[in-house]
C-alpha cells in the first residue's frame, strides 16, 4: 500500500473523539450530493426511457413498423383499394429484417343504440394480423379469431367507446354504413373491450373481421386498405423504409397508387414529441453531474482548508506537490467511489419497486398511462456512471493543484 493511500484512508476514516471536525459535515454533504444526483440521473433515465417504450408501443402496436397503402382517392375522397395478393406479401417478407407481414381493411361507419350514437373507423383484420398487441390491451372478453373468408358478426370496441354507448360485453349493437346508393347495417356482437389511454385510438377505433370490411366496401379478396410491416429492428426502420420504396409510386393492375410510410411519418408529431424528452432529461443529467461535482470540489476544498497544516508537515518531511494531490485525489475518489454505490442502490431499488407495485399514478387522459412508466437500459446506466466518474475525476484532479499554493513554512504555521 502505498503512503499516498494510506494517509488518505486515514483522512477518510478520521472521527475525532470529540466529534469536532468541521470537514464531517462538509464531507457529508458531498457525498450525499453524488448519491442524490446519481439516483435522480438513474431514475430520470429510467422513466424517460419507460415513457417512450409504453407509448411508442401503442402507436406502433395500431400502425405496425411500416405500412404499404393506398394513396389514390375516388370522387368521394375515400382511398382506394390496392392489391395485396400473396406474391406480393411474399416478396416483401422475402426482404432481409422484415419480422411480419399483414393486411387490413378500412372503412367509417357509426355504431348506434337506442338513446345514442358514434363514429369509428372499422378497421378489418384476418387470420394472418397479429393479434398479441390488441389482446394486451383488452380490460373486458375476448379477441376473436377474425378471418377473411366469413364474417364473425363480432367487434371490439374501446372502453370509452363502451361508457358513451352504455353497452358491455356479449350485447348486440347496429353498425351503419354508407354504400354508394344506400345505406348498410349489421347487427355485431361486442366480444372485446380495449382500453389504451390514448385518444386517437380509444375515440375513433373498432376492430372486427377483414371479410365483413371488404364486403361493404365492394372489394375483392386480394384488395385491401394495405399491409403492415413489423421489422426485427426499430433502428432499422429507415433504412427498410426506403428498401421498400420500389413500390412507391406504383401502380396496380388497377391503377391505384401504392404509398410506403413509416410509423415515424405516420405519427410525426408523437415521435417529435418523444424526441424533446431526450432533450429534457440529457439537461437533467448534465445539471446533476454539476450539481455532484460542485460538492465534491466543495468537501475536498474543506479537507484541503482543514489539514493544511499536515500538507506543509508531509512537504516538510519531503514530500511533492504531485504526492500531496494524490493523498486527497485518492480520498475524493472514495468518496465520490462511496457516493456512486449508494445512488446506485436507492436509484435502482426506488425503480424497481415503481415498476413492480406501481406506486406512483397518473392521469392516463394526460400522460396516455396509468402509472410512472420504467425501462432498463443497462449500458446507459453504466455509461452514466463512468461519465459521472471521469467529471468527478477531472474537477477533483483540477480543485488538488491548490496544494501547489503557498510554502510549507507558511503552510504550516496556518491557524
Amino acid at each position: 500500500m502505498s503512503f499516498e493511500f494510506f494517509i488518505a484512508k486515514r483522512i477518510y476514516a478520521d472521527q475525532s473523539a470529540d466529534g469536532e471536525r468541521f470537514s464531517r459535515p462538509a464531507i457529508r454533504v458531498a457525498l450525499l450530493g453524488v448519491a442524490i444526483g446519481l439516483a435522480v440521473m438513474l431514475i430520470s433515465l429510467a422513466v424517460v426511457l419507460g415513457f417512450k417504450r409504453e407509448v411508442s408501443s401503442k402507436v406502433i402496436g395500431f400502425g405496425s413498423h411500416i405500412q404499404v397503402v393506398s394513396i389514390t382517392q375516388n370522387q368521394r375522397y375515400e382511398m382506394l383499394p390496392v392489391l395485396t395478393n400473396d406474391s406480393l406479401v411474399k416478396t416483401i417478407e422475402g426482404i432481409r429484417g422484415i419480422k411480419h407481414v399483414q393486411k387490413f381493411a378500412n372503412k367509417l361507419g357509426i355504431l348506434k343504440t337506442d338513446d345514442d350514437f358514434c363514429g369509428l373507423n372499422f378497421k378489418g383484420i384476418g387470420e394472418d394480423y397479429d393479434k398479441s398487441f390488441l389482446e394486451s390491451c383488452l380490460v373486458q372478453g375476448k379477441m376473436p379469431s377474425f378471418s377473411a373468408d366469413e364474417a364473425s358478426n363480432e367487434i371490439v370496441i374501446s372502453q370509452k367507446v363502451a361508457s358513451d354507448l352504455g353497452v358491455k360485453v356479449g350485447d348486440k349493437i347496429f353498425a351503419y354504413f354508407m354504400g354508394e346508393e344506400n345505406m348498410r347495417a349489421r347487427r355485431l356482437t361486442i366480444a372485446g373491450v380495449f382500453e389504451t389511454h390514448m385518444a386517437d385510438y380509444d375515440e375513433n377505433l373498432a376492430v372486427t373481421d377483414i371479410y365483413t370490411v371488404r364486403r361493404l366496401n365492394g372489394w375483392e379478396k386480394e384488395q385491401s386498405s394495405g399491409l403492415e410491416i413489423t421489422v426485427h429492428d426499430f433502428e432499422q426502420v429507415g433504412e427498410l423504409t426506403r428498401t421498400l420504396h420500389f413500390l412507391h409510386r406504383n401502380t396496380d393492375r388497377n391503377g391505384v397508387t401504392y404509398g410506403v410510410f413509416s410509423i415515424k411519418e405516420i405519427a410525426e408529431n408523437t415521435f417529435a414529441w418523444l424526441a424533446v424528452l431526450d432533450m429534457n432529461v440529457m439537461m437533467i443529467l448534465v445539471l446533476m453531474m454539476l450539481v455532484s461535482a460542485f460538492t465534491v470540489v466543495s468537501g475536498l476544498l474543506i479537507i484541503m482548508l482543514e489539514r493544511i497544516n499536515m500538507i506543509g508537515t508531509l512537504k516538510v518531511l519531503g514530500a511533492t506537490n504531485a504526492s500531496v494531490r494524490k493523498v486527497f485525489n485518492r480520498f475524493s475518489i472514495m468518496l465520490v467511489g462511496r457516493g456512486l454505490l449508494w445512488g446506485n442502490a436507492v436509484g435502482l431499488l426506488l425503480c424497481i419497486l415503481q415498476q413492480h407495485f406501481k406506486i406512483v399514478s397518473l392521469d392516463a387522459s394526460v400522460y396516455y398511462i396509468d402509472a410512472v412508466p420504467i425501462a432498463f437500459d443497462w449500458l446507459l446506466i453504466l455509461l452514466v456512471n463512468i461519465i459521472t466518474i471521469l467529471v468527478s475525476i477531472a474537477v477533483i484532479s483540477g480543485s488538488s493543484h491548490l496544494i501547489s499554493i503557498g510554502k510549507p513554512s507558511e503552510t504550516i504555521r496556518f491557524e
